[in-house]
């Protein structure tokens, strides 16, 4: 799928004004390195500085201090990483300048089909030393291709405080949607000071997740991962069924209103930060909650004496004749330029980064394990290991949706998450809102 010429267009125009953001407290980098238009003026023999772009605020540090060694092992190389908070927009803005960095974690599939990223099908040297199962989950569905390096899994389900629900009545997490919200509600009447379920809406990403794992969970889980990316390239919309009345948009946005009016999630889900669901969890004041296990790190940090309470399970089936859904997916995926003149030095850092010393550093410091088999890394206590273990045994797993319309970034679509919990829409309206901005994005 193509930007339309208008579209590119006023990529181009905003692009003079919103590139002078990237210099605010959003953005983290390692100091001391040019600009890319400098980098570009490079001559043979001289250093070459290559940008790397991240969204993933979680391994800023670490990345951070496996870019300092690299720096500091060799003369000819300088790596500069570089990081915004809206990445999945900020880069489109950079593709459509003079800006585009020269290895990036943000992927898309509008890019794949524009002929933005480099081919890495053939790099072997990589492939070797992960599952196929791996290289399968980055292949690109229409082309065959890869054009992302994934060096880490994921999961994402929800985080919950066993002692809660067990005060509740609950030894084991509900597998359905309605004894899910039954459980909510003898939460808050056992334990009135307990947020029985917190989301914090002020992050759009996090809201946009929430419809990624759960509406989009359930028509991976059900039409399968091959012919849901396909479903979703082509937007079959007989198929995903976003603004049917009883379709998967409609009943999760309905029953986000009701637990919202029900009092079952934390009041101030609309300024509520990831922070504020970290510290009240952590303290008890906060049941449970949806996230990867980009969070553990924060709960751990905040009270480490909970490990022994934490309990992780699959999102709860909600639809007819559906299942509990899981994320387990690709994870911490490099893409090169296919514009950069630095193919090569690409590589090279590459091969630095994914070596298994610093992957080991990296899986740990993201509690994420790692998709190489060379790599053994204690990414995670043994206790919270289980509890994952046993949710991807008892769930369909999911992946990411990548298959999405650049135009239309997790963002924008927790942006609409946000308007729904505001009072802008009805369940129906936000499906149809959705709708439309799917559409649009598609061009369609």
């Amino acid at each position: 799928m193509n930007n339309n010429f208008l579209k590119r267009g006023t990529v181009v125009f905003l692009s003079a004004c919103m590139l002078a953001g990237c210099g605010s407290s959003s953005q983290a980098s390692v100091s001391g390195s040019p600009s890319a238009s400098e980098s570009s003026s490079n001559t043979s023999g001289e250093k070459v500085h290559l940008k790397f772009f991240t969204g993933k605020i979680e391994t800023i540090d670490v990345m951070n201090e496996i870019i300092n060694d690299f720096n500091s092992s060799q003369d000819h190389i300088e790596v500069e990483q570089e990081y915004q908070k809206d990445a999945s927009n900020v880069i489109k803005i950079k593709f459509a300048s003079d800006e585009v960095p020269d290895i990036m974690t943000t992927y898309e599939q509008e890019f794949v089909d524009e002929g933005k990223y480099m081919d890495l099908t053939d790099m072997n040297e990589f492939w070797d030393r992960m599952s196929p199962e791996m290289k399968e989950a980055v292949t690109d569905v229409e082309s065959g291709k890869v054009y992302r390096i994934c060096t880490n899994r994921t999961m994402a389900g929800i985080f919950y405080n066993k002692e809660i629900l067990k005060k509740a009545g609950y030894e084991e997490f509900p597998a359905n949607y309605d004894d899910f919200k039954t459980m909510l509600e003898a939460i808050k009447e056992t334990q009135p000071d307990v947020t029985p379920l917190f989301i914090f809406g002020s992050e759009a990403w996090h809201l946009g997740h929430w419809i990624e794992f759960v509406p989009h969970g359930y028509i991976k889980s059900t039409l399968g991962t091959i012919e849901a990316k396909k479903a979703m390239l082509s937007n079959d919309q007989s198929k995903l069924r976003f603004d049917d009345p009883d379709g998967p948009m409609v009943v999760f946005a309905q029953d986000m209103l009701d637990l919202q009016n029900e009092g079952l999630i934390n009041e101030d889900v609309l300024t509520a930060t990831s922070d504020n669901c970290v510290q009240d969890f952590a303290s008890g004041k906060a049941a449970m909650f949806s996230n990867g296990m980009w969070a553990l790190s924060g709960i751990l940090e905040a009270n480490p004496d909970i490990i022994n309470n934490l309990g992780f399970a699959p999102y709860p089936a909600y639809m007819p004749d559906s299942k509990p859904v899981v994320l387990s997916a690709e994870d911490s995926g490099y893409s090169i330029s296919s514009e950069t003149p630095y193919k090569d030095e690409c590589i090279e850092f590459l091969e630095f980064l994914f070596s298994p010393e610093n992957q080991k550093k990296y899986s740990e410091a993201s509690k994420a394990p790692s998709a190489f088999n060379d790599v053994d890394a204690e990414w995670a206590p043994s206790e919270i290991v289980a509890e994952v273990t046993n949710a991807l045994n008892n769930a369909a797993n999911i992946g990411f949706t990548n298959e999405k319309p650049a135009g239309f970034s997790g963002d924008d679509a927790g942006r609409l998450l946000q308007g729904l919990f505001a009072g802008q829409y009805d369940a129906q309206g936000f499906a149809d809102a959705y709708t439309k901005a799917w559409n649009d994005g598609m061009g369609n």
